[in-house]
C-alpha cells in the first residue's frame, strides 16, 4: 500500500503540478473507443516499451498481464521484453534510477496509475489529459532538453516520440488586457511544424491514442470484466425486479 500511494504521488508532482484545476489550455478528447480494440491495446503496448520504458517503469503489471489485450506468452517473450526479463516479472525500467536522476532532476515516475492519478472533474479523465500531453511538446531552446510542454509548461521530460511527431514550435500572440493595457497576456495560437518526423499528424495522432489507450488499460486491468459484470449484475436485477412484481402481485391478490 506504501509504494502504491508514493507511485500516485510521484505521478501527480511530475506530470501535472505545473497547473491548478482551471488553469492551462483545454484537454483535447480521448477517442475512448480504442479502450475496446485489443488490435489498438497491442500496439499501444509495443509503443510503451519502445518509447516509454526506457525511463518509466510500470511495476504494478507484469508482463504476462498483457494476455488480457490478446496476446500470447510467445508474443510477449519476443516483441515487448527488451531486457532479458522473465515473462511472469514486472514492467520496470531499464535506466537505474540514481542515473535517471542526475540526468532529469528526478526520477521518472511510475505510469502504471498516471491515466487514473491525471483525471479532473473539469477538464476531463486522465486519458484526456495524456492524449493532449504527449501531443503538446514543443521546441523551447531556453529549456535544460530543449522542449517545453503546452500542458506542462516547463516539464522536465524530454519529448520521447520526437522522431515519430517531428519538431513543432509553439505560436503565441500577445493580447493585451482592455481594462489595463499594460497587463499583456500570451495567447497560444497553435503550432506549426518545423522538422517533419516519420509520421505525419494523422499516424501520429493516432499513435498516441493506441498508447494512451494502452496506458488506460494498464491503470484498471480489469475494467472491461469489472464493467461486463456490472451489465450482468443490472440484467440479473432487472429480471429480478419483474418476477418480484408479478409474485408480490400473485401474493396480494386473494388479500384485497
Amino acid at each position: 500500500m506504501k509504494k502504491l500511494i508514493l507511485s500516485l504521488l510521484a505521478s501527480l508532482a511530475l506530470l501535472g503540478a505545473a497547473h491548478a484545476n482551471t488553469g492551462g489550455p483545454a484537454w483535447d478528447k480521448f477517442p475512448s473507443e480504442r479502450l475496446n480494440d485489443q488490435a489498438a491495446l497491442q500496439r499501444g503496448a509495443q509503443t510503451f516499451v519502445n518509447y516509454c520504458l526506457n525511463c518509466h517503469s510500470a511495476s504494478y503489471v507484469r508482463y504476462n498481464r498483457l494476455r488480457d489485450i490478446g496476446l500470447t506468452e510467445q508474443q510477449i517473450r519476443d516483441n515487448l521484453i527488451l531486457t532479458g526479463v522473465k515473462v511472469g516479472e514486472l514492467m520496470n525500467s531499464a535506466i537505474d534510477p540514481r542515473d535517471a536522476k542526475e540526468w532529469f532532476g528526478a526520477t521518472p515516475p511510475d505510469l502504471s496509475l498516471v491515466a487514473r492519478s491525471r483525471a479532473d472533474g473539469s477538464k476531463g479523465s486522465g486519458a484526456d489529459y495524456l492524449y493532449t500531453y504527449l501531443r503538446g511538446f514543443y521546441r523551447d531552446d531556453s529549456r535544460p532538453t530543449g522542449w517545453n510542454n503546452l500542458v506542462f509548461p516547463a516539464v522536465g521530460m524530454p519529448h520521447a516520440l520526437w522522431e515519430l511527431q517531428g519538431t513543432q514550435r509553439a505560436v503565441f500572440e500577445e493580447e493585451k488586457d482592455a481594462h489595463d493595457p499594460a497587463k499583456v497576456t500570451h495567447v497560444f495560437k497553435g503550432f506549426e511544424l518545423e522538422t517533419p518526423g516519420k509520421m505525419n499528424k494523422a499516424e501520429y495522432d493516432a499513435t498516441v491514442a493506441d498508447l494512451v489507450a494502452f496506458m488506460t488499460w494498464m491503470s484498471e486491468p480489469v475494467r472491461s470484466t469489472r464493467t461486463q459484470l456490472g451489465i450482468g449484475v443490472l440484467i440479473f436485477l432487472a429480471i429480478f425486479t419483474v418476477i418480484a412484481w408479478r409474485l408480490n402481485a400473485v401474493y396480494w391478490k386473494d388479500v384485497k
